[in-house]
């Protein structure tokens, strides 16, 4: 299969890239241990912060390049890559700054003798990441890695070659010597061979339920550590006392960015009864104002989605709940006389726990809409869902809105606001949103040895 980039706001192909040959990958990993060993594990943080903190520096100055590619590749809105590009710059730039202090000896109280913890890098590593934020995805898995003195194999989605190009392109301009990040175009088969690969030793994987489960699969068979960031189902719950105006931002917002094609997007919006209607009606008036048009038009509000087959499955998640007893506020359908990927902004209520579209994440301006009577009913919908990855409570009594927020089943929750996402910050799930952090200081620790020395 070859890796193809298309514009999804016209379907136009722009480019092929073939998939590397069996050869090729192999001189791929050979290139990679070789930097590990004779290299990169080597150097000082110094060394390693010049080349990452450098890569940073030219990520912003190609800033308006690199977001066009976004853009241009997964239709996303231009305003928003330029943020990812800055964000992905801002990750690279705090592993760099912070990732010695992190990672500085432990010395541990003992009764007898001397006893440290040191961290150290475990070699190369393979991350499997997705299309819908391109390069803070490679970032948050590269910068973290490359500083502990890891060397890094990236396995991007097929539909955004030209942004792997520019991200591999930018990590040598920087002066990463050859196997210290390297770019692989292959196939699914070829992802359980290099998984499989002895001179691997460990995976990290951004995608979906069945790929994190293929892969979780893949590397404990070969007792090698994984760590993965899946999908969500984040509920935005909305209780009596909130800033109506507040939650009304961040929640067009925080379903909205992206064109909902983020795992941490808001989805299940669980309002309570009070001010269930008030919320609604004014939910829906702002969402019936996004008009679609090119996303590389700066005025432009709704982008495609990243792909047709993106937006086919979104369209039979629809019909689907609607033909179970859901009840279609607005949207659900395909917009008109529009060559692209796009989606009528959707708002789905009345949906029982029955209704296959109950448990699923819909990736996409599709919004699933709950009345509950109260806190704890709101608490208790939130909970019911396969997901635990982030989720929102909006209350205008901090420590009430606290007391939800721990009660929620969740890797994260945000409290009168929308999720977001920052380098110091523990970014991650639990249940079927998978296991393991990136970002902050929890994200350089998932692949070093933990290596206790003790001196008698």
């Amino acid at each position: 299969m070859a890796y193809i980039s298309t514009n999804p706001f016209d379907g136009q192909i722009l480019q092929r890239f073939d998939e590397f040959s069996d050869a090729e990958l192999e001189q791929k990993l050979e290139a990679a241990q070789r930097c590990f060993h004779d290299k990169w594990q080597h150097m000082s943080f110094k060394e390693r912060r010049a080349i990452v903190a450098r890569a940073a520096a030219l990520m912003r100055e190609r800033a308006e390049p690199l977001a066009r590619l976004i853009t241009l590749e997964m239709g996303k809105l231009i305003a928003q890559s330029q943020g990812e590009v800055a964000i992905s710059a801002a990750i690279l730039d705090y592993y760099a700054e912070h990732a010695e202090t992190f990672l500085a000896p432990e010395k541990l109280k003992t009764s007898k003798g001397e006893a440290t913890v040191e961290s150290e890098p475990v070699g190369v590593l393979l991350g499997v990441e997705p299309w819908n934020f391109p390069y803070y995805q490679i970032a948050r898995f590269a910068a973290p890695n490359l500083m502990a003195g890891n060397v890094v194999m990236v396995k991007q989605a097929a539909n955004v070659p030209q942004c792997a190009l520019a991200f591999t392109e930018l990590m040598k301009d920087a002066g990463a010597p050859e196997g210290a990040y390297t770019n692989l175009f292959i196939s699914k088969d070829q992802v359980a061979r290099v998984i499989d690969d002895v001179r691997v030793r460990g995976v990290a994987l951004t995608g979906s339920e069945a790929a994190g489960a293929v892969v979780a699969a893949r590397a404990g068979k070969n007792l090698k550590k994984s760590t993965l960031e899946l999908g969500g189902s984040d509920a935005f719950i909305v209780l009596d006392d909130a800033d109506m105006a507040l939650a009304l931002k961040h929640a067009v917002s925080g379903r909205m960015g992206n064109a909902g094609q983020a795992c941490t997007a808001s989805k299940r919006f669980i309002v309570v009864d009070a001010v269930a209607d008030a919320f609604l009606d004014k939910f829906q008036s702002a969402l019936s104002a996004f008009a679609p048009g090119d996303p590389l038009d700066k005025t432009t509000q709704l982008a495609p989605l990243s792909s047709q087959e993106a937006l086919d499955t979104l369209l039979g998640q629809v019909e689907e709940a609607v033909e179970h007893g859901a009840k279609l506020l607005m949207g659900g359908k395909r917009i008109p006389d529009q060559a692209g990927a796009f989606m009528q902004p959707t708002v789905l209520t009345d949906i029982s726990a029955d209704n296959p579209a109950y448990p699923q994440e819909f990736f996409g301006p599709v919004a699933m809409f709950f009345r509950v009577p109260d806190e704890a009913a709101a608490i208790k919908l939130a909970n019911d869902s396969p997901f635990g990855l982030g989720g929102s409570v909006f209350s205008q009594d901090i420590e009430r809105a606290r007391r939800v927020a721990r009660q929620i089943d969740t890797g994260m929750v945000f409290i009168n606001s929308a999720a977001v996402s920052m380098p110091d910050l523990p970014f991650g799930g639990v249940k079927n949103s998978g296991y393991g952090r990136e970002l902050s200081a929890a994200g350089i620790m998932e692949f070093v040895n933990r290596k206790l020395i003790r001196v008698a």
